[in-house]
């Protein structure tokens, strides 16, 4: 039996931390091969998750926030937002699934932010086609900086009825 408690999120989170891209996996699936991957994804403020769909190939994507809080946006096809959601457990919204082939992106708004993801296997890195056009490369820093902080206001401006929401 595999276990997830509060040392496995803290191990996980502090491995994050120390990752110049700040985010860190945790594998349960045994093998990139496995027909169903699911893993932890400690993400920490500041990690830059490039705007993608699962296209290519064709895969649905799942995943539950356990703790933290972390933006979810949807886009079409010339990268305007088409919804925002925040994930936050305290506050009853726990999770989100991603159909294939829709450009999706994620924005961390809590340090020690941890999602369980589960995607189908076997596990295949993006193409590069699976990669929004219209959204900065990670090697652009300036870029990415720019776009995180667009990201950052269209949270404020979709979320501005909540007032439980603090900025990033």
């Amino acid at each position: 039996m595999k276990i997830i408690n509060e040392a496995l999120l803290d191990e996980t989170t502090g491995r994050a931390k120390q990752s110049p891209r700040l985010r860190m996996n945790y594998n349960f699936h045994e093998r990139l091969d496995d027909p169903v991957n699911r893993l932890l994804n400690a993400l920490e403020p500041g990690t830059y998750l490039r705007p993608h769909r699962h296209l290519n190939p064709k895969k649905d994507e799942i995943f539950l926030l356990l703790r933290g809080r972390i933006a979810v946006f949807l886009f079409d096809n010339k990268g305007e937002i088409t919804k925002t959601q925040i994930l936050d457990p305290k506050e009853g919204v726990y999770g989100a699934e991603i159909k294939a082939g829709t450009w999706h992106g994620l924005l961390v708004l809590e340090s020690g932010s941890v999602i369980y993801e589960i995607k189908e296997g076997p596990f295949a890195p993006l193409a590069p086609e699976n990669f929004a056009p219209w959204s900065p490369a990670p090697e652009d820093t300036k870029g990415v900086a720019k776009y995180m902080e667009l990201l950052g206001k269209a949270i404020l401006y979709f979320h501005r009825d909540e007032t439980s929401f603090s900025s990033p």
